[in-house]
């Protein structure tokens, strides 16, 4: 449910009452839906709902730790089927996305970066819409993709995200979609701590405070502790 709240907008206009607008349903088209529903359901996405109706059907999955869900079905939209391309998902570790999908037995790309920048997302190419093989050597937050398609051709690119741009976040948010993002998470934190403590030259009894501020920070992409 939409709230609102007495504060400046992105405007920054004082006194302006800003609309929160939680995006929660994209429609794909599909042709065939009782196809379509066996592929997103042997990805691992939850079932929420198939509902026919009059003249139409309606079928809903949600990605898991997705606050979005999709619908496809009969007569639901007018576009074509396959003509949704390039939607993206997030995940913590594309290696692990990349395996999970084949476990599943999904037809899925191997784990590619961009030669420059990330527009090589969209399609591979030459210049800047070149694939590289495997992912970002740095593993470069933003930087590492794999790509599967659904049996109309609609396409998804799974993009590896570990600390977001500044701004992306809201800074007070620190939930994360899944105990696997948590854990990695937790780990990176781990990292940083080990050469927090190398810096101070001591073991640092306050470390939940010190893992806890460098998690919300990150999560935030805000400056990090040091």
């Amino acid at each position: 449910m939409s709230t609102t709240e007495d504060r400046s907008d992105t405007s920054g206009m004082p006194g302006a009452r800003r609309v929160d607008m939680n995006l929660e349903v994209l429609v794909i088209p599909v042709s065939d839906a009782d196809r379509a529903k066996e592929f997103y359901g042997r990805l691992g996405w939850r079932l929420d709902a198939d509902r026919p109706g009059d003249g139409f059907r309606l079928i809903q999955f949600t990605p898991p730790g997705s606050d979005c869900s999709v619908q496809f079905g009969a007569n639901l939209t007018s576009a074509a089927p396959g003509s949704a391309q390039g939607t993206m998902l997030v995940v913590s570790d594309i290696q692990a996305a990349h395996d999970d999908l084949v476990s599943r037995g999904v037809e899925v790309s191997g784990p590619f970066h961009c030669a420059t920048g990330t527009i090589c997302r969209v399609r591979d190419g030459d210049g800047p819409f070149k694939r590289v093989s495997g992912p970002a050597p740095d593993r470069t937050s933003y930087g590492s993709f794999v790509t599967v398609s659904d049996p109309d051709g609609n396409s998804w690119v799974f993009q590896e995200v570990t600390t977001r741009l500044p701004g992306r976040m809201d800074a007070g948010q620190t939930a994360y979609a899944s105990a696997a993002d948590l854990a990695s998470a937790m780990r990176r934190a781990s990292a940083a701590h080990g050469e927090h403590e190398k810096r101070i030259g001591a073991a640092d009894p306050n470390w939940p405070d010190w893992y806890a501020a460098y998690m919300v920070a990150e999560r935030a992409g805000t400056e990090l502790p040091q």
